[in-house]
């Protein structure tokens, strides 16, 4: 091989190594940028999962305290109707 013909062929190959590099140092910078991505998409929904956990709790507590309102309402309408019921039974007694 002659010098000139062997410069070519490694300058050939030098050209294939450094567009092969290129391309392998693209893919590396997008797959470090697509985790950085998913990296952040994943803090933003740890976040939302805190903040709707907190919420669920609050009404949770608020659905709790609803229902126990609700039972002493009912207690309170169950006795005020025991007291009319028997209100209107001494009257219909007395007008025998």
């Amino acid at each position: 091989m002659t010098e000139p013909h062997r410069l070519d062929s490694a300058l050939l190959r030098l050209s294939a190594a450094l567009d092969l590099l290129e391309a392998t140092v693209g893919r590396r910078m997008d797959n470090a940028l697509s985790r950085a991505d998913l990296e952040e998409e994943l803090a933003i929904m740890q976040d939302d999962r805190g903040r709707l956990a907190l919420e669920l709790d609050a009404a949770l507590a608020r659905a709790s305290a609803l229902e126990k309102t609700k039972n002493e309402v009912l207690r309170r309408l169950n006795r005020t109707s025991a007291g009319i019921r028997a209100v209107l039974g001494e009257a219909a007694v007395k007008e025998e």
